[in-house]
């Protein structure tokens, strides 16, 4: 197995760790409040904007550790640059995610218009996040393991 298709199986399980630890404790707290209006649409804003930062530094410090076991396991250095066929497997993964991130925001829309719940809306959003981004993992393991 290449050093690639290991550190986008890496990536994949940390996306669903990452992704899944943090919808629990969203939930834990959405639960144990009654929101309404404007509070609301503040806790599910802040809920999105700490995703990000939460979601980047975990999967940095994540990446991190995989390097490092992977080197000492494998005595394997990690590349030093992505050749033609990395860029290409990488820009064709990056393109399936945005197309099923932007499928999911259109459903996210349309429950708004058949007047779906505030939280409905934000939580198919997430939800179209996640799967966006397994989708373009996903997609670029079958690459690698394939070609292009």
């Amino acid at each position: 197995m290449s050093y690639q298709e290991k550190k986008t199986i890496v990536s994949l399980f940390s996306a669903i760790l990452v992704f899944g630890i943090y919808c629990w404790f969203v939930y834990l707290r959405y639960s144990e409040m009654s929101l309404e209006g404007g509070e609301l649409l503040r806790f599910w804003g802040a809920v999105m904007l700490i995703l990000v930062p939460v979601t980047m530094v975990a999967r940095m410090i994540l990446e991190i550790i995989f390097i490092i076991i992977n080197r000492l396991s494998t005595k394997e250095l990690p590349p030093r640059f992505a050749d033609e066929l990395d860029k290409i497997i990488e820009w064709k993964a990056t393109r399936i995610a945005f197309f099923v991130f932007i499928l999911g925001f259109l459903i996210a829309m349309g429950s708004l218009v058949l007047h779906a719940t505030l939280t409905s809306m934000f939580v198919i959003l997430l939800a179209s996040g996640f799967v966006s981004e397994v989708a373009g993992i996903l997609w670029r393991l079958y690459l690698f393991r394939k070609g292009v």
